[in-house]
């Protein structure tokens, strides 16, 4: 089976944190077309002065992250993903794709997306699958669709095995950027009181709403808004939970707290490691503590009090 190509375009200034959000859909696979300093690039790195004419007549100003996607990932829910989370982070983009052959790329995937054990507790199960063992596992069953959340990521993992810890009967939990709505359910699954997701996609949130429903799962238990954090949310929650990238955990880290009950835990995860000094400043800066940290294939989960909390 084929590869798909991603390639991304965004201003050049942009391009430090679109490449960050790019590897958040692989962290592999990726490389960076950026001409803004092509000649103090070509001296300082290649140690030459002339440069091919073609290379010279690139916009300075464009920037390029190119993504390659394997047969066994869905490039839909990537672009998806992709889209979603440049638009939070207020970056204007465009997004092409291209597949050596043409084939089903949106449904092939799906082959290779089996049901998977997640914490002590889940088994996230893709609708399509019919032949499944559950293992005495609480069933999760998910239609990713085009909105970002399979359960296979290593960020989702991590999120889902840290929420179980958090998880009580009383338990409100809040899902910032909710996407495929998987975190809220497993929640909900876990036994939650109560779940709310909000995500500025509006296919995000159509498709979190139907995973509720399949899980059984709506309104008023489990809700999911349309719109940034401070726009739609209202009151303070026992468990609050992003998982994103950390450029908006960042963004986030200043309004969380105002949502988060004062012996409540911020879990968030989406943070390639390279990034962990940047999002601790804005942890230290916005008044939380780290109470627990985890790590799988370079990405980090952080387990968040109030600083003056229990």
């Amino acid at each position: 089976m084929d590869w798909t190509e991603i390639r991304i375009n965004v201003s050049s200034d942009d391009i430090d944190t679109a490449s960050d959000i790019a590897q958040m859909v692989v962290p592999y696979g990726i490389y960076i077309e950026d001409y803004s300093d092509l000649e103090q690039g070509a001296r300082e790195i290649a140690h030459i002065d002339l440069i091919d004419e073609e290379l010279l007549k690139k916009d300075r100003k464009k920037a390029c992250v190119h993504v390659y996607v394997s047969p066994e990932e869905s490039p839909s829910e990537a672009v998806a993903f992709l889209s979603e989370r440049y638009n939070a982070a207020g970056i204007a983009h465009e997004i092409d794709t291209s597949v050596c052959r043409n084939q089903d790329w949106e449904n092939n995937w799906k082959a290779y997306f089996k049901p998977m054990k997640a914490g002590e507790k889940l088994l996230i199960r893709p609708v399509w699958e019919e032949d499944y063992d559950p293992q005495g596992r609480t069933v999760l069953n998910i239609e990713p669709g085009l909105a970002f959340g399979s359960g296979g990521h290593d960020t989702t993992r991590l999120c889902l095995e840290t929420l179980e810890k958090h998880i009580t009967p009383d338990t409100e939990l809040l899902d910032i950027g909710c996407g495929s709505g998987i975190l809220g359910i497993a929640g909900l699954l876990l036994g939650a009181r109560s779940a709310t997701g909000v995500d500025i996609d509006a296919l995000a949130v159509k498709t979190a709403k139907e995973n509720g429903r399949m899980n059984g799962f709506d309104e008023p238990r489990f809700s999911v808004l349309q719109g940034n954090l401070t726009d739609r949310v209202n009151g303070k929650y026992d468990v609050v939970v992003a998982n994103i990238v950390a450029d908006i955990i960042i963004q986030f880290c200043k309004d969380v707290g105002k949502f988060l009950k004062d012996d409540g835990v911020f879990i968030t995860s989406g943070i390639i490691d390279v990034r962990e000094n940047d999002v601790l400043e804005a942890f230290d800066k916005y008044g939380f503590r780290v109470v627990g940290r985890h790590e799988s294939a370079g990405w980090l989960c952080f387990e968040l009090k109030k600083s003056g909390g229990k």
